[in-house]
């Protein structure tokens, strides 16, 4: 209607872009995640077993690339479970804490450490006493704690001469200053405001810019074992008995 011939439009489209027609462009070059070769030999042994003799190369790639995307997909997981785990809800203000286990296991070690103490104690009192007898006929028990209470005084005089050696150390080295952060001489980080120049500069200070520390995400065994389970093809896996076991 508006005086177009489609037809010839087609044709000058496609002798002019013949050679762009049907044809894939890229803008990297496809590089497997895998090393090919040593994939390719594990593909031929196991296609081997069901009785298949030839594997193309496109299939090595297509398989180096579904495990860059499983492992990829893997990370993503792990990485947000470790960041919930690590999440701290302590400035919420709906949050309200019940119970402070650790502060109850702190009040525990701190009985075990007064018991073991009242019994080294009593010990010590035991040991004393028979260092201090003056009996003539000493059984083999009397003889055995004797020479116990002399391993044990032995042992607190090294303990104290010891501790005079670190004291009379301390002293001669004297007060540790610790150097400031803008003090001449240091060197920052980045490539700006080196501290050691050279020339006519002389000693820079620090650059007073700062740069933000980048957070590292550590991934534990046990934030793996709990996406194994959560995974339905790996929640009953070999592998999750294994690191289980670990």
């Amino acid at each position: 209607m508006a005086g177009v011939n489609l037809n010839e439009e087609s044709a000058r489209i496609m002798a002019t872009n013949s050679d762009l027609v049907g044809s894939q462009m890229q803008s990297c070059k496809d590089e497997p995640f895998l090393a090919a070769i040593p994939l390719h030999k594990r593909i031929l042994e196991t296609a081997k077993k069901l009785g298949i003799t030839d594997v193309p190369a496109e299939v090595v790639t297509f398989i180096s690339h579904a495990t860059q995307s499983r492992l990829r997909a893997v990370l993503e997981k792990v990485t947000v479970i470790t960041q919930h785990r690590m999440e701290s809800y302590k400035d919420d203000e709906w949050y309200e804490q019940a119970t402070d286990v650790r502060s109850q296991l702190k009040f525990f070690e701190q009985l075990e450490r007064l018991e073991k103490q009242r019994k080294d104690e009593q010990e010590r009192e035991i040991l004393l006493k028979a260092a201090k007898s003056r009996s003539r006929q000493e059984d083999p028990e009397q003889a055995r704690l004797k020479q116990k209470a002399k391993e044990m005084q032995q042992q607190e005089l090294a303990q104290m001469r010891q501790r005079d050696a670190n004291l009379t150390a301390l002293a001669a080295i004297g007060p540790r200053k610790k150097r400031r952060l803008d003090a001449p001489g240091l060197l920052s980080m980045g490539g700006e405001g080196v501290g050691l120049c050279g020339g006519s500069q002389g000693l820079g200070t620090a650059s007073p810019r700062q740069y933000p520390r980048q957070k590292i995400t550590r991934v534990n065994l046990r934030d793996f074992i709990f996406y194994m389970e959560q995974e339905r093809e790996m929640s009953h896996s070999l592998l999750l008995y294994r690191a289980l076991l670990k």
